[in-house]
């Protein structure tokens, strides 16, 4: 079953619960999908792909962090809570994240892959490992770790 399947169940699955917190989380994500669906059919009439959906719930998920931090130094620890469960509800739909180590066989393979040896590669090597694990790892944390590799 595709993501879009999933979100679509849970939405369903939500409002025979009467889950109000999950179902605007999941309304939330739909939005987002959807919203990237018209700004592509505007450009080039394009499918919105599984790894653009990926890609868009990273940065709902990297959003509401920023959101909870801002909220928490603000003293409004009852809207970083909201934020904090509806990034439990995005997650929900992202593969599950890569350990440490499993980042740096990932970034030793694409390395090895395009054969970088210098920082100039790194382009080459964040575009494999984002063909194949977006949505699994934090790429703003891999490109400093890629730096220090090719370094």
């Amino acid at each position: 079953m595709g993501l879009r399947e999933q979100l679509q169940d849970a939405i369903k699955e939500a409002m025979r619960a009467r889950a109000a917190e999950r179902l605007s989380g999941l309304r939330l994500i739909s939005g987002a999908i959807k919203d990237r669906e018209i700004a592509l059919r505007a450009e080039a009439g394009a499918e919105v792909t599984e790894a653009d959906m990926l890609a868009i719930l990273g940065k709902m998920v990297k959003q509401r962090q920023e959101s909870v931090r801002m909220f928490t130094e603000g003293g409004r620890l009852d809207l970083a809570e909201k934020e904090r469960n509806e990034i439990k509800v995005i997650e929900e739909f992202l593969p599950r994240q890569l350990a440490g180590d499993e980042v740096e066989a990932a970034i030793a393979a694409a390395v090895a892959e395009v054969g970088a040896t210098s920082v100039k590669d790194m382009g080459r090597v964040m575009a494999v490992l984002k063909g194949k694990y977006t949505g699994q790892m934090d790429f703003g944390a891999v490109g400093a770790q890629i730096k220090a590799r090719l370094g």
